[in-house]
Protein backbone atom coordinates (compact mmCIF):
# COMPACT_ATOMS: atom_id res chain seq x y z
CA UNK A 1 0.00 0.00 0.00
CA UNK A 2 2.79 2.71 0.78
CA UNK A 3 4.90 1.47 -2.77
CA UNK A 4 1.56 2.26 -3.89
CA UNK A 5 0.68 6.15 -2.29
CA UNK A 6 4.13 7.07 -3.40
CA UNK A 7 3.56 5.51 -6.84
CA UNK A 8 0.66 7.99 -6.96
CA UNK A 9 2.58 10.70 -5.42
CA UNK A 10 5.27 10.48 -7.95
CA UNK A 11 2.41 10.30 -10.62
CA UNK A 12 0.86 13.25 -9.73
CA UNK A 13 3.81 15.35 -9.49
CA UNK A 14 4.50 13.96 -13.27
CA UNK A 15 1.08 15.21 -13.89
CA UNK A 16 1.81 19.03 -12.55
CA UNK A 17 5.25 18.65 -14.79
CA UNK A 18 2.47 18.19 -17.84
CA UNK A 19 0.39 21.30 -16.83
CA UNK A 20 2.97 23.28 -16.47
CA UNK A 21 4.28 22.60 -19.61
CA UNK A 22 0.72 22.77 -21.23
CA UNK A 23 0.39 26.13 -19.41
CA UNK A 24 3.80 27.13 -21.39
CA UNK A 25 5.10 27.60 -17.88
CA UNK A 26 7.89 25.61 -18.68
CA UNK A 27 10.27 24.89 -21.85
CA UNK A 28 13.00 23.28 -22.88
CA UNK A 29 15.78 25.48 -21.11
CA UNK A 30 13.50 25.26 -18.05
CA UNK A 31 13.55 21.61 -18.33
CA UNK A 32 16.94 20.80 -19.10
CA UNK A 33 18.15 23.42 -16.56
CA UNK A 34 15.88 21.30 -13.96
CA UNK A 35 17.49 17.85 -15.18
CA UNK A 36 20.80 19.42 -14.54
CA UNK A 37 19.91 19.89 -11.30
CA UNK A 38 18.34 16.56 -10.63
CA UNK A 39 21.81 14.73 -12.57
CA UNK A 40 24.29 16.84 -10.79
CA UNK A 41 22.44 18.26 -7.48
CA UNK A 42 19.99 16.31 -6.10
CA UNK A 43 20.71 12.64 -6.95
CA UNK A 44 24.70 13.07 -6.04
CA UNK A 45 23.17 14.27 -2.60
CA UNK A 46 20.48 11.76 -2.17
CA UNK A 47 23.07 9.25 -2.86
CA UNK A 48 25.87 11.03 -0.50
CA UNK A 49 23.48 11.09 2.59
CA UNK A 50 22.54 7.21 2.08
CA UNK A 51 26.33 6.38 2.79
CA UNK A 52 27.37 9.39 5.82
CA UNK A 53 26.18 9.06 9.26
CA UNK A 54 25.10 5.82 8.54
CA UNK A 55 25.60 2.68 11.66
CA UNK A 56 26.63 -0.12 9.62
CA UNK A 57 26.07 -2.54 12.57
CA UNK A 58 25.62 -5.87 10.99
CA UNK A 59 24.26 -4.03 7.73
CA UNK A 60 27.90 -4.97 6.07
CA UNK A 61 26.54 -8.16 4.58
CA UNK A 62 23.51 -6.53 3.19
CA UNK A 63 25.88 -4.15 1.32
CA UNK A 64 27.77 -7.17 -0.22
CA UNK A 65 24.87 -8.85 -0.71
CA UNK A 66 23.66 -5.42 -3.23
CA UNK A 67 27.05 -5.43 -4.57
CA UNK A 68 27.03 -9.16 -5.88
CA UNK A 69 23.05 -8.41 -6.91
CA UNK A 70 24.20 -5.62 -8.81
CA UNK A 71 26.66 -7.47 -10.67
CA UNK A 72 24.56 -10.64 -11.66
CA UNK A 73 21.68 -8.50 -12.29
CA UNK A 74 23.64 -6.32 -14.93
CA UNK A 75 25.13 -9.58 -16.42
CA UNK A 76 21.95 -11.49 -17.35
CA UNK A 77 20.20 -7.95 -18.25
CA UNK A 78 23.12 -8.06 -20.86
CA UNK A 79 22.30 -11.31 -22.08
CA UNK A 80 18.43 -10.83 -22.03
CA UNK A 81 19.08 -7.36 -23.75
CA UNK A 82 20.42 -9.97 -27.29
CA UNK A 83 17.39 -11.97 -26.76
CA UNK A 84 14.35 -9.20 -26.17
CA UNK A 85 14.54 -7.26 -30.24
CA UNK A 86 14.25 -10.38 -31.79
CA UNK A 87 11.74 -11.82 -29.51
CA UNK A 88 9.31 -9.09 -30.32
CA UNK A 89 10.09 -8.93 -33.91
CA UNK A 90 11.84 -5.45 -33.63
CA UNK A 91 12.99 -3.62 -36.93
CA UNK A 92 16.53 -4.51 -37.32
CA UNK A 93 17.75 -1.01 -37.36
CA UNK A 94 16.33 -0.66 -33.85
CA UNK A 95 18.03 -3.43 -32.08
CA UNK A 96 20.00 -1.36 -30.23
CA UNK A 97 17.94 0.93 -28.75
CA UNK A 98 15.49 -1.80 -27.62
CA UNK A 99 18.92 -3.75 -25.81
CA UNK A 100 19.36 -0.03 -24.24
CA UNK A 101 15.62 0.36 -22.88
CA UNK A 102 15.98 -3.28 -21.64
CA UNK A 103 18.85 -2.96 -19.46
CA UNK A 104 18.68 0.67 -18.66
CA UNK A 105 15.71 1.87 -16.59
CA UNK A 106 14.65 5.12 -14.78
CA UNK A 107 16.56 4.06 -11.16
CA UNK A 108 17.61 7.20 -10.70
CA UNK A 109 14.49 9.70 -11.36
CA UNK A 110 11.73 6.75 -9.97
CA UNK A 111 14.11 4.23 -8.65
CA UNK A 112 15.49 6.21 -5.41
CA UNK A 113 12.66 8.64 -4.90
CA UNK A 114 10.87 5.01 -4.21
CA UNK A 115 13.08 3.55 -2.00
CA UNK A 116 13.93 6.25 -0.13
CA UNK A 117 10.11 6.87 0.35
CA UNK A 118 9.12 3.12 1.14
CA UNK A 119 12.21 2.12 2.58
CA UNK A 120 14.07 4.93 4.20
CA UNK A 121 16.80 6.81 3.37
CA UNK A 122 19.30 4.68 4.46
CA UNK A 123 18.31 2.11 2.30
CA UNK A 124 19.24 4.40 -0.17
CA UNK A 125 22.83 3.30 0.14
CA UNK A 126 22.06 -0.07 -1.25
CA UNK A 127 21.61 1.25 -4.53
CA UNK A 128 24.97 2.90 -4.65
CA UNK A 129 26.39 -0.52 -6.47
CA UNK A 130 23.43 -0.53 -9.42
CA UNK A 131 24.22 3.49 -10.13
CA UNK A 132 27.50 3.04 -10.19
CA UNK A 133 27.46 -0.17 -12.57
CA UNK A 134 24.71 1.55 -14.45
CA UNK A 135 26.63 4.84 -15.21
CA UNK A 136 29.85 3.03 -16.03
CA UNK A 137 27.77 0.87 -18.62
CA UNK A 138 25.65 3.48 -20.03
CA UNK A 139 28.35 5.32 -21.25
CA UNK A 140 30.49 2.36 -22.65
CA UNK A 141 27.67 -0.71 -23.67
CA UNK A 142 24.50 1.99 -24.09
CA UNK A 143 26.55 4.27 -26.64
CA UNK A 144 27.74 1.76 -28.68
CA UNK A 145 24.46 -0.23 -28.37
CA UNK A 146 23.08 2.96 -29.44
CA UNK A 147 25.04 4.13 -32.36
CA UNK A 148 27.24 1.16 -33.19
CA UNK A 149 30.39 -0.08 -32.22
CA UNK A 150 32.77 2.26 -34.42
CA UNK A 151 32.40 4.91 -31.99
CA UNK A 152 36.03 5.64 -29.80
CA UNK A 153 34.70 5.92 -25.95
CA UNK A 154 36.90 8.50 -23.35
CA UNK A 155 37.39 7.87 -20.06
CA UNK A 156 36.48 11.34 -18.89
CA UNK A 157 33.06 10.15 -19.74
CA UNK A 158 33.02 8.00 -16.34
CA UNK A 159 33.62 10.97 -14.79
CA UNK A 160 31.16 12.79 -13.33
CA UNK A 161 28.94 13.50 -9.67
CA UNK A 162 26.67 10.55 -9.96
CA UNK A 163 29.66 8.48 -10.26
CA UNK A 164 32.11 10.33 -7.69
CA UNK A 165 28.81 10.18 -5.63
CA UNK A 166 28.45 6.83 -4.91
CA UNK A 167 32.28 6.04 -4.52
CA UNK A 168 32.16 8.43 -2.00
CA UNK A 169 28.97 7.17 0.06
CA UNK A 170 30.77 3.52 -0.19
CA UNK A 171 33.83 5.13 0.96
CA UNK A 172 31.49 7.57 3.75
CA UNK A 173 29.67 4.06 4.91
CA UNK A 174 32.78 1.71 5.01
CA UNK A 175 34.66 4.25 6.91
CA UNK A 176 31.74 5.14 9.30
CA UNK A 177 32.35 9.20 8.49
CA UNK A 178 30.00 11.30 8.91
CA UNK A 179 29.42 14.91 7.41
CA UNK A 180 29.47 18.09 9.52
CA UNK A 181 26.13 19.38 10.72
CA UNK A 182 25.78 22.28 8.48
CA UNK A 183 26.85 20.74 5.63
CA UNK A 184 24.35 17.36 6.23
CA UNK A 185 21.57 19.94 6.20
CA UNK A 186 22.47 21.59 2.88
CA UNK A 187 23.09 18.04 1.48
CA UNK A 188 19.38 16.85 2.99
CA UNK A 189 17.65 19.68 1.73
CA UNK A 190 19.04 19.18 -1.75
CA UNK A 191 18.63 15.55 -1.73
CA UNK A 192 15.08 16.74 -0.98
CA UNK A 193 14.82 18.18 -4.63
CA UNK A 194 15.14 14.65 -6.30
CA UNK A 195 11.36 13.94 -6.36
CA UNK A 196 9.44 16.86 -7.74
CA UNK A 197 12.13 18.04 -9.90
CA UNK A 198 12.79 14.68 -11.92
CA UNK A 199 8.89 13.84 -12.14
CA UNK A 200 8.26 17.52 -13.37
CA UNK A 201 11.47 17.08 -15.98
CA UNK A 202 9.27 13.54 -16.84
CA UNK A 203 5.92 15.36 -17.05
CA UNK A 204 7.54 18.13 -19.48
CA UNK A 205 8.49 15.53 -21.76
CA UNK A 206 5.28 13.81 -21.99
CA UNK A 207 3.66 16.76 -23.09
CA UNK A 208 5.68 17.06 -26.15
CA UNK A 209 4.14 13.23 -27.33
CA UNK A 210 0.80 12.87 -28.79
CA UNK A 211 -0.18 10.21 -25.85
CA UNK A 212 -2.95 8.57 -28.26
CA UNK A 213 -0.54 7.54 -30.94
CA UNK A 214 1.91 5.96 -28.39
CA UNK A 215 0.23 3.56 -27.03
CA UNK A 216 -0.63 1.92 -30.73
CA UNK A 217 2.62 1.10 -31.08
CA UNK A 218 2.42 -2.96 -31.19
CA UNK A 219 5.94 -3.51 -30.41
CA UNK A 220 6.63 -1.16 -27.82
CA UNK A 221 3.37 -2.41 -26.00
CA UNK A 222 4.73 -6.08 -26.19
CA UNK A 223 8.38 -4.64 -25.02
CA UNK A 224 6.58 -2.67 -22.28
CA UNK A 225 5.18 -6.10 -21.05
CA UNK A 226 8.01 -7.58 -21.37
CA UNK A 227 10.04 -4.55 -19.44
CA UNK A 228 7.51 -4.02 -16.64
CA UNK A 229 6.02 -7.14 -15.98
CA UNK A 230 7.85 -10.44 -16.83
CA UNK A 231 11.40 -9.38 -16.20
CA UNK A 232 10.42 -8.40 -12.80
CA UNK A 233 8.27 -11.03 -11.63
CA UNK A 234 11.04 -13.86 -12.94
CA UNK A 235 13.89 -11.67 -11.68
CA UNK A 236 12.45 -11.32 -7.95
CA UNK A 237 11.43 -14.53 -8.10
CA UNK A 238 14.97 -15.92 -8.81
CA UNK A 239 16.71 -13.63 -6.08
CA UNK A 240 14.21 -14.85 -3.79
CA UNK A 241 15.55 -18.04 -3.42
CA UNK A 242 18.82 -16.67 -2.84
CA UNK A 243 17.99 -13.59 -0.83
CA UNK A 244 15.92 -13.25 2.06
CA UNK A 245 16.51 -9.76 3.40
CA UNK A 246 13.56 -7.89 2.75
CA UNK A 247 15.66 -4.45 2.27
CA UNK A 248 17.40 -5.71 -0.10
CA UNK A 249 14.75 -7.58 -2.55
CA UNK A 250 12.57 -4.13 -1.95
CA UNK A 251 15.83 -2.34 -3.53
CA UNK A 252 16.16 -5.24 -6.18
CA UNK A 253 12.58 -5.30 -6.74
CA UNK A 254 12.97 -1.09 -7.60
CA UNK A 255 15.90 -1.44 -9.79
CA UNK A 256 14.12 -4.07 -12.33
CA UNK A 257 10.57 -2.48 -11.74
CA UNK A 258 11.12 1.22 -13.37
CA UNK A 259 10.68 2.61 -16.32
CA UNK A 260 12.96 3.03 -19.39
CA UNK A 261 15.41 5.63 -18.00
CA UNK A 262 15.24 9.13 -19.82
CA UNK A 263 19.07 9.09 -20.26
CA UNK A 264 18.53 6.46 -23.08
CA UNK A 265 16.47 9.12 -25.06
CA UNK A 266 19.50 12.12 -24.20
CA UNK A 267 21.85 10.01 -25.33
CA UNK A 268 20.12 8.74 -28.36
CA UNK A 269 19.49 12.50 -29.02
CA UNK A 270 22.93 13.29 -27.94
CA UNK A 271 24.64 10.46 -30.56
CA UNK A 272 22.09 10.38 -33.29
CA UNK A 273 20.47 7.75 -32.43
CA UNK A 274 16.77 6.30 -32.43
CA UNK A 275 16.12 9.46 -30.34
CA UNK A 276 12.13 9.05 -31.14
CA UNK A 277 11.34 5.58 -30.50
CA UNK A 278 13.76 5.91 -27.29
CA UNK A 279 11.55 8.84 -26.24
CA UNK A 280 8.32 6.61 -26.87
CA UNK A 281 9.77 3.79 -24.65
CA UNK A 282 10.44 6.07 -22.01
CA UNK A 283 6.45 7.75 -21.99
CA UNK A 284 4.68 4.47 -22.57
CA UNK A 285 6.60 2.75 -19.94
CA UNK A 286 6.78 5.48 -17.60
CA UNK A 287 2.84 5.62 -17.73
CA UNK A 288 2.19 2.15 -17.52
CA UNK A 289 5.18 2.00 -14.37
CA UNK A 290 2.11 3.46 -11.96
CA UNK A 291 -0.20 0.47 -12.48
CA UNK A 292 2.57 -2.13 -12.81
CA UNK A 293 5.11 -1.34 -9.89
CA UNK A 294 2.09 -1.36 -7.42
CA UNK A 295 0.66 -4.24 -8.71
CA UNK A 296 3.89 -6.70 -8.88
CA UNK A 297 4.82 -5.09 -5.34
CA UNK A 298 1.51 -6.55 -3.74
CA UNK A 299 1.57 -9.95 -5.89
CA UNK A 300 5.57 -10.85 -4.81
CA UNK A 301 5.29 -9.39 -1.67
CA UNK A 302 8.17 -6.95 -2.07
Amino acid sequence: MLLLQQMIILFLMMMIGYGLARAHMIDDKISGGLSAIVVNVANPCLILNSGFGQDKGSDGGRFLTSVILAFLMYAALMLVAEIVPRLIRADRDRYGTYKVMTIFSNIGFMGIPVIAAVYGQGSVLYTSPFILLYNVLIYTYGIRALCGTGRKMHLRQLVNLGNIACVAAILGYLLGLSLPGPLAGTSQSLANLNAPLSMIVIGYSLSKMDLKKLFFDRTLLIFSVIKLLILPIIGIFLIRIFVKDSIVLGVAYCMLSTPVGSMNAMLAQQYHGDFELASKGVAVTTILSVITMPLISALMGV
